[in-house]
């Protein structure tokens, strides 16, 4: 396939990229195996394994994978950048409508319903989650163990989320050795579910020797390491002497840094320690932005990660980092960055780590700490889904019972998202529109 085939794929793919990293994953299956036939089902399916094992957006990661694979470096830099760049774009342009009209009434009617089927949309990814990675309760004891013991210590004892992290990799690497069985991989991914079949062969087909560049060579690794380490080196060194260590913009570098690091498991992984950092600690946006952003994201092509842009942006914008007569340059600014450190890891691991990871793969010693961190993001999902309930359930400045401080409106509304997720299995914009007109209408109504 020629470059420039690739290239209108990956900027058709940027703007499509609905339904969250499993719709994701399916469009890039359908066209790229089932129809295109650039890709044998087999060689998906093994770079898939591959990109669910890496912290980070795993569709974002495959879609570079297969352009590196395809097209060396500069391939995979173009197939996982222009599945970032048009999200970015477009929640920019969402996000200053926000903030400069969040006020209006009819805007605050939308927000008032897309809150509870944020509510109902972490439940889901509980449950979704959940049901992949922690098996019967007989079977997987200390996985259960592990999700609970995550909950616990985010929910009530306040532990950062790169603590839990740690002590569940350090438990599941201990845990393999004794337990091996629970830790066999579970389940599988929903894109991934096909099997080989009767298809033509592909262009890279299951025998097509891997390509010269994507063979392992020290001097290559080095090459890309070097790098990697300084477009991250450069815009951080930059941020310093323009705004100091302790400026907003680099501590947002530093802070997505860390926080690309730590999402195993997905975005809803690393959601809880954004929030940690991001409202609790440097009070860049408050709780209920949050989940306005979050629901922006999940309305938006792209990564569901790309809420981070929104962060950024709400960020800059209250920050007014370059000065109150720049607040929507500020903002822009702030997004870009986040995005920029959020996502860097993610091209450096498929562009310098893939011939490395690859042949781990499958080895109980090297899967079983993976294993246990996503048990761990259960449980960190899970309280996440407790603090947007908790949110959504109480009228603001109510007074009285505690019967009488409930919102019944709000809970109505995520009780019938989460059914409609669940029993119905609707699609996430379907069910945040729904509830958007539904806080419309029952605003207009004087009901909430």
């Amino acid at each position: 396939m020629s470059f420039f085939a690739a290239l209108k794929f990956w900027l058709k793919l940027g703007f499509i990229s609905f339904g969250g990293p499993a719709g994701q994953i399916a469009i890039m299956h359908r066209e790229l195996v089932e129809e295109k036939r650039w890709i044998s089902e087999g060689r998906f399916l093994h770079a898939l394994n591959y990109c669910m094992l890496l912290p980070g957006p795993e569709a974002q990661q495959l879609a570079t994978y297969i352009g590196w694979l395809m097209h060396r470096n500069w391939g995979g830099i173009v197939a996982g950048g222009l599945f970032v760049l048009p999200s970015l774009f477009i929640l920019i342009g969402l996000s200053w409508v926000y903030v400069a009209f969040g006020s209006v009434p009819w805007v605050a009617g939308l927000l008032y319903g897309i809150k509870p089927a944020v509510a109902a949309i972490v439940l889901q990814a509980v449950h979704r989650i959940g049901s992949k990675t922690l098996k019967k309760p007989g079977t997987a004891p200390l996985l259960w163990a592990i999700a609970v013991a995550s909950f616990a210590a985010i929910s009530f004892f306040d532990i950062p989320f790169p603590w839990v992290v740690l002590m569940a990799a350090l438990t599941g690497w201990l845990g393999q050795r004794w337990l091996p069985r629970q830790f066999a991989a579970a389940g599988g991914h929903d894109a991934a579910k096909a099997r080989p079949g009767t298809h033509p062969r592909a262009l890279i087909d299951d025998d097509t020797p891997t390509p010269i560049h994507a063979r392992f060579k020290k001097s290559r690794l080095v090459s890309v390491l070097a790098v990697g380490a300084l477009l991250w080196l450069l815009p951080m060194g930059g941020l310093v002497i323009w705004q100091g260590w302790s400026g907003a913009l680099t501590q947002m570098g530093w802070f997505f840094t860390k926080a690309a690091l730590l999402t195993f498991g997905g975005a809803y992984a690393v959601l809880p320690y954004v929030y940690q950092g991001a409202v609790e600690h440097f009070a860049w946006l408050s709780g209920p932005q949050m989940m306005d952003g979050l629901a922006l994201g999940e309305t938006t092509p792209g990564p569901l990660i790309m809420v981070v842009a929104f962060v950024g942006f709400v960020g800059g914008w209250s920050k007014q980092v370059l000065g109150p007569e720049a607040v929507f340059l500020a903002a822009a600014l702030a997004a870009t960055v986040v995005t920029w450190f959020t996502f860097l890891p993610s091209f450096l691991f498929i562009l310098a780590g893939g011939p490395l990871v690859e042949a781990t793969h499958g080895r109980l010693g090297f899967t079983a700490p993976l294993t246990a961190i996503t048990a761990a993001v259960v449980g960190v999902i899970a309280s996440l889904a407790l603090f947007f309930v908790a949110h959504i359930a109480y009228r603001n400045g109510a007074g009285g019972s505690f019967l009488a401080r409930l919102d019944w409106a709000a809970l109505a509304l995520a009780l019938s998202a989460a059914v409609a997720l669940l029993r119905y299995k609707l699609g996430v914009i379907t069910v945040i529109t729904a509830c958007a007109l539904a806080g419309w209408g029952l605003r207009g109504m004087g009901w909430t």
